[in-house]
């Protein structure tokens, strides 16, 4: 459907090998992220174990605002920051109970042996960071590693990537840039880019800025699926780096920047690169290594550490009456992190609902599997054995 802003002017971007002559555009926009990835919505297919998901959800959502309500009156929020959490999670309360199923990572369809699935997410107000350090060959792999990342948790292998670029005036040189960072994101993550949009919206945007979002498709076999539903007391935890920031909690970012006095320009404090470079840092993408460790066989869950941090995303995976204890020194955090908590204030409980804190994603396996994904992961890549399973509600820090 053509929506029209003033003299809009909708480019459609097809691969000219998709099986459809054309792209089509659906009357509404499903699943789009609020204050963005903190809240997911996906279909009743979801891959997260269905019951009692909103509560725990609400249950966790409350743990976290008794620890907000002890910070640091000068200590920086993400709230205070303008991005409303329990607002969030209220309105994912209110589509639960028109759409049952609502919390997982990626929606799943049926379809034959297998399972479509599908995520849909943007990267937040990174996008300003990149207007003003210049910054856009990179920007549109943190859209694509957003969508496959959440996908890649059910077990699924990422078919097809689609984007939506929007604009006031659409600046050639510029739009091909971030879409080259799409197709890289697409090539590492080993996706098609099927299709696309260029939205040219004249007085919508502020000039020289532009919107991104993206949608991925994956498929697993239905007696593949990652779900969580075996996740069992005693299971251990394991942790994946993140490269820094990824892409959520910007808005809290660019207040603790503003705070700080500091510019994008200027060294991250003790380090040699610039604050914008560390801030800029693509998101990693998964999907080769979690989809070989999944192979291998043991793993029971997989939580893609977004906005929500450790305490919101990994409970989503748990069935009722599990926790997790997270051992808070069992990795490195990289010092993004620090300058983020030292020059803002901000308390450890808000940094951990907030940012990554250096693990972008977090495997559920099993104790005997464990060792040897530990051992493999050593040989080839760093991985963390960063807590375990147990019988409470939410995470704990120890």
């Amino acid at each position: 459907m053509n929506v029209s802003f003033g003299a809009n002017i909708e480019l459609s971007r097809c691969n000219v090998t998709s099986v459809s002559p054309f792209c089509p555009k659906s009357e509404a926009q499903l699943g789009s992220p609020l204050h963005h990835g903190f809240v997911k919505r996906c279909s009743a297919y979801s891959s997260a174990p269905k019951q009692g998901m909103c509560r725990r959800y609400a249950r966790v959502s409350s743990r976290i605002v008794c620890a907000m309500s002890k910070s640091n009156e000068d200590g920086l929020t993400y709230k205070s920051a303008g991005v409303d959490i329990d607002a969030g999670s209220e309105l994912v309360k209110r589509i639960a109970k028109m759409a049952p199923g609502i919390g997982g990572f990626g929606g799943l369809y049926p379809f034959g042996d297998s399972y479509l699935v599908a995520g849909t997410d943007g990267v937040g107000t990174k996008l300003k960071l990149a207007f003003e350090t210049g910054i856009h060959d990179t920007i549109g792999i943190d859209l694509v590693a957003m969508s496959v990342n959440d996908i890649v948790t059910s077990g699924a292998k990422p078919l097809f990537f689609l984007d939506y670029y929007a604009t006031s005036r659409l600046d050639i040189d510029l739009a091909e840039k971030v879409i080259k960072g799409i197709v890289d994101g697409c090539q590492q993550s080993e996706c098609v880019l099927l299709g696309g949009e260029t939205a040219e919206m004249p007085d919508f945007y502020a000039d020289g800025e532009y919107d991104l979002s993206g949608f991925a498709v994956g498929s697993v076999k239905k007696d593949s699926v990652i779900n969580g539903k075996n996740i069992v007391e005693g299971d251990v935890l394991i942790g994946l780096p993140s490269s820094g920031v990824h892409s959520n909690g910007f808005s809290l970012v660019r207040r603790v920047l503003a705070k700080s006095g500091l510019s994008l320009k200027d060294n991250l404090p003790g380090e040699s690169v610039t604050l914008g470079e560390a801030l800029m840092a693509p998101t990693v993408i998964y999907v080769k290594q979690v989809l070989d460790i999944i192979s291998k066989g043991g793993v029971r869950g997989v939580a893609h550490i977004t906005g929500g941090g450790f305490t919101d995303n990994i409970p989503r995976v748990f069935p009722e009456g599990l926790g997790a204890v997270i051992l808070k020194d069992s990795w490195f955090v990289p010092p993004v992190f620090k300058w983020i908590q030292n020059a803002g204030g901000v308390e450890d409980a808000e940094m951990r609902r907030t940012f990554n804190m250096g693990i972008g994603m977090v495997l559920v396996v099993s104790q005997e599997a464990a060792p040897r994904i530990l051992g493999e992961a050593h040989a080839t890549n760093i991985a963390y054995r960063i807590g375990e399973v147990v019988k409470d509600v939410g995470v704990r820090y120890q």
